[in-house]
């Protein structure tokens, strides 16, 4: 049954944002009281590597008190919803639409829909039950009711100019936490995640790293995946200074580097799994 949620209702963090929806439109169960909300977004047109690495990693996050949000859209979205099912985790779906099954965007996912409900997951709009998808236009809309209720927000693919990054955008814009998971360099998907790390998006190569982003714990023993002695000594050098955490240009300057290089080392580093950055502050993960 589709019912309004009252202001109280509404997810936490959802509450926090500049432009909260005056309504919320709701079905199912609500996030389950503790769960971290993990948004997972990405292009339409997704590849097979793409495919693999959504339905892994959250296959891997199976039994951690994770609820994976996404929009219901073709591709890399109904990916996450029907992957998040077979794990046996709770997802929510934020669509284009209204949730009449009449109205829903898009229509070949009103049974996709109704999966997700039937496996205590729930649906969520601020629009009126029967308001059909109207346009590209609302997209912006939508993307900030998921970046806002979620603590976290990857990209799997997207290309440069997607209107997947909106929804990262709004997450930084929002003080949430955003991941991106790598791609092929010569594929024009991997533009959009690739561009965000090396905006200081943080890295994403298997759940233990989106564990980290939602500030859960780490499943594995050993999170680096180079050993320290085997670094050049200019990378050493940086591990030194990150014996206390600094923002990144304070770092290059410690290091007496120049810019470019430095940058290159940095990154890197992060690669190997050594060093991390969040709330503008480099450190090390060991």
């Amino acid at each position: 049954m589709i019912r309004s949620l009252t202001p109280e209702e509404y997810p936490e963090l959802l509450r926090e944002i500049p432009q909260p929806p005056k309504q919320l439109r709701y079905e199912g169960a609500l996030p389950i009281p503790g769960n971290k909300l993990l948004a997972v977004v990405g292009t339409r047109k997704y590849s097979q590597y793409g495919r693999e690495m959504c339905e892994s990693i959250i296959a891997s996050l199976a039994g951690e008190p994770v609820t994976i949000v996404s929009g219901l859209a073709l591709g890399m979205d109904s990916i996450a919803h029907r992957a998040a099912i077979k794990a046996g985790l709770q997802t929510i779906a934020v669509p284009g639409s209204g949730l009449d099954r009449r109205s829903i965007a898009p229509r070949s996912h009103a049974n996709l829909a109704d999966e997700i409900i039937e496996a205590g997951g729930g649906l969520l709009s601020e629009f009126e039950d029967n308001m059909q998808y109207p346009g590209t236009w609302i997209y912006p809309k939508r993307n900030r009711i998921m970046a806002g209720m979620c603590h976290a927000t990857i990209v799997i693919e997207a290309e440069k100019k997607s209107g997947t990054l909106i929804t990262s955008r709004l997450a930084t814009e929002y003080n949430r936490e955003v991941g991106a998971v790598p791609g092929p360099l010569h594929s024009p998907s991997s533009e959009g995640p690739h561009m965000l790390i090396r905006l200081g998006a943080a890295l994403i190569r298997d759940p233990n790293d989106v564990l980290e982003l939602l500030g859960l714990k780490r499943k594995d023993e050993h999170p680096t995946l180079t050993d320290v002695e085997d670094l050049t000594n200019e990378e050493k050098v940086f591990i030194k200074i990150l014996d206390d955490p600094c923002s990144r240009d304070e770092l290059i300057r410690k290091s007496k580097l120049d810019t470019g290089t430095a940058s290159a080392i940095l990154s890197l580093l992060e690669i190997k799994g050594l060093i991390m950055e969040e709330m503008g502050e480099v450190r090390k993960t060991f």
